[in-house]
């Protein structure tokens, strides 16, 4: 198999792996935008503490279903793998030109995300603080570039997801809800959230490049390991920079005029700063994290002047 045909094989595996989970995803974004339609219960915290207990993702895909049916399950599915597979395509382009142009090799078809995939090679550039910070440099300037890319598409994804909260129509399909965000907002309107995605994700590329090679480099030095610590590093820092995936959720709703972006259900943010600041104040930044033990921590909806 050529590596186009893997590459557009990873594509295929990566949107099937997304739609099964989209029920998922869809019922993670509606938590990140604080919607709770089921009341807590008295429950206890795994330390025995007394609190109250929301319900689990999988008791909130029941809900979805028993309201909406199950193709609710699957609101916004189709903008959501447009995203994905841009966003695939874009960083395998800007991977091959960085690879080209910046370290001047000779081009070649390569697929960024398989792990076996110039593995060797891969490891013996990241051997040296040198060849570790030229694969980081290409990792950053792919990840933008695929991020600015799939942005539109994101947000498509999201608002249509978010019509659950107040069962409107007003985004129903790729084409028509772009010439809607567009008569509403501009070209603006294509890239609400964008910082906070990007942000969130290129910190959690940076702290995970540079954590695993320190500990691979410095403190291991057995490359049997150098696996294992990826993996783990790269769910720690997606973990640390979650916050930025809930406000980037909340700022690609803002402003829509969907029921899920405006008072009461959500202030109207200022920008990125602002939700990030009343989010933390009401100990919302980490909502949608945890699928399972859910406990409600505070005020999920609150009207502020302005």
């Amino acid at each position: 198999m050529s590596s186009e045909q893997g590459s557009w094989s990873n594509i295929v595996f990566r949107c099937a792996v997304a739609t099964g989970a989209h029920p998922i995803d869809l019922t993670k974004t509606l938590i990140q935008l604080g919607h709770e339609p089921i009341a807590p219960k008295p429950t206890t915290t795994l330390f025995g503490r007394p609190a109250l207990g929301l319900p689990s993702v999988f008791q909130y895909i029941g809900y979805i279903k028993k309201r909406d049916g199950f193709f609710g399950l699957y609101r916004g599915l189709g903008p959501k793998m447009c995203a994905t597979i841009i966003k695939g395509m874009a960083f395998q382009k800007a991977t091959e030109i960085f690879i080209v142009q910046v370290e001047g090799k000779k081009e070649k078809k390569r697929n960024p995300y398989s792990e076996d995939d110039d593995e060797e090679e891969a490891q013996a550039e990241e051997e040296t603080f040198s060849g570790f910070a030229l694969t980081l440099c290409r990792n950053i300037t792919a990840t933008t570039v695929s991020i600015l890319a799939s942005q539109p598409f994101h947000v498509i994804a999201v608002r249509t997801m978010a019509q659950f909260i107040g069962e409107e129509q007003k985004y129903t399909g790729v084409f028509a809800s772009a010439k809607e965000i567009y008569h509403e907002s501009g070209v603006a309107g294509f890239f609400q959230g964008v910082t906070p995605r990007l942000l969130g994700e290129l910190l959690a590329l940076v702290l995970a490049s540079s954590v695993s090679f320190t500990v691979s480099t410095y403190a291991l030095g057995d490359p049997r390991y150098r696996a294992s610590i990826k993996t783990a590093v790269g769910f720690l820092s997606t973990s640390l920079t979650y916050p930025f995936s809930v406000v980037s959720t909340c700022m690609a709703v803002s402003g829509s005029g969907l029921v899920a972006g405006q008072p009461p259900h959500m202030p109207i943010y200022v920008n990125w700063t602002d939700c990030w600041s009343h989010l933390s104040r009401n100990n919302q930044l980490k909502r949608g994290s945890s699928i399972i033990w859910r406990y409600y921590t505070g005020t999920t909806a609150v009207l502020r002047p302005y």
